[in-house]
């Protein structure tokens, strides 16, 4: 269970960094220049979406074999 525990935390926070990074370059990019950047935006636009994906993750991920 505890291994099982720890490939699901890996998963989840791979996926998590991964949904950040995607959100922080999207939010950023919507600025014409970058001195127009809301910084403060970009960062609560990221951390809410890292949020929302480790609590997707709850339902389960592919990349977890449940099986074993």
């Amino acid at each position: 269970m505890k291994n099982l525990t720890l490939k699901w935390a890996k998963a989840a926070g791979v996926r998590a960094i991964k949904t950040v990074a995607q959100t922080a370059i999207a939010t950023i990019g919507t600025s014409a220049v970058m001195a127009s950047v809301d910084w403060k935006i970009v960062v609560s636009a990221s951390a809410l979406a890292g949020i929302l994906s480790i609590l997707t993750s709850v339902a389960g991920l592919p990349e977890v074999d449940y099986q074993k």
